[in-house]
């Protein structure tokens, strides 16, 4: 992975004429990092090298363009970037991905928001309105998009099967899972049956298994296997799914959060330096929650 660059300060901000530039105080770390490392998502995320990683962040508004007009200079800001790059002193956006931080927030939870809580909603809804009492079973439900959608599925009147690893099951259990399967101990084809919807956040040979869990009717919609369409038999519905900024959606998932109605889990601080490593392990040992980094340490 090239080395994380610090923005250049001698010639100070010089913005985009719709677009305005940030000071990153904080970035959430996301799976789509160590995918775009290893070059898994050539296809569905081409980029130019040398590539800075990081899509969210959160900061505060350093400079604005003429025809920028939702934010001042000093407001406090949250959001998707829309592209790589959050990993950096100062970044352009595009004042239409991002919204205020609300007070209460500090800049290190808010960071660990955008993508997360947006995706969860999103890929919930992708395959089809959500009704009460389908049964929904989520695969990462400890991890970021997982709590989220745990919780969303199951405001929606769901029921909610979700695997988790041992350590993590009280916690998926306390965002209002019906039912929690250990995938160290039990297998998930064992306990989920009928199922109308699957969520995978996880990929690999859980999108394998989760075909026979579906009723006729029922959909796979993934995140984390950009093949999914070439694994979906004849006849079964497999979708891939990337997030798309939605700036009302995180505006209102943000202010739930703030009250303290929708629970967002921080399950990592690292700073700067450590960014690469936290990288690598959401690739092989995901943690609970969100991993941010403080890119003020």
């Amino acid at each position: 992975m090239a080395v994380l660059p610090r923005s250049p300060r001698s010639r100070g901000p010089q913005p985009d004429r719709a677009r305005f530039w940030s000071r990153v105080r904080a970035a959430g770390v996301n799976g789509i990092d160590w995918k775009v490392r290893e070059g898994f998502v050539q296809k569905a995320f081409p980029l130019q090298l040398p590539a800075v990683l990081g899509i969210e962040l959160a900061g505060v508004v350093e400079a604005v363009g003429p025809e920028a007009s939702r934010f001042r200079v000093g407001d406090r800001v949250m959001g998707p970037l829309g592209r790589l790059g959050a990993y950096a002193d100062l970044v352009t956006v595009d004042e239409a991905n991002l919204v205020r931080t609300p007070q209460g927030l500090d800049d290190v939870h808010a960071a660990g928001i955008p993508v997360a809580a947006v995706a969860a909603w999103q890929s919930l809804h992708h395959a089809g309105p959500i009704a009460a009492g389908q049964r929904i079973l989520i695969h990462g439900a400890a991890g970021g998009l997982g709590g989220y959608a745990v919780q969303y599925a199951k405001r929606a009147g769901a029921e909610v099967f979700a695997t988790a690893s041992t350590a993590h099951v009280d916690y998926v259990r306390s965002l209002g899972a019906d039912h929690v399967i250990d995938y160290r101990t039990q297998r998930f084809e064992s306990v989920a049956r009928d199922i109308d919807l699957v969520l995978d956040y996880v990929g690999g040979e859980v999108l394998d298994r989760s075909w026979q869990v579906l009723t006729k009717d029922g959909a796979i919609v993934g995140t984390a296997s950009a093949d999914i369409l070439a694994r979906t038999a004849p006849g079964r519905r497999g979708l891939w799914f990337m997030t798309k900024p939605d700036a009302a959606l995180l505006e209102r998932l943000t202010a739930e959060i703030a009250q303290g109605t929708l629970i967002s889990k921080l399950g990592e601080v690292v700073g700067f330096d450590d960014i690469p490593a936290a990288i690598e392990r959401n690739r092989t040992d995901p943690r609970i929650g969100k991993v941010v980094a403080d890119l003020s340490r």
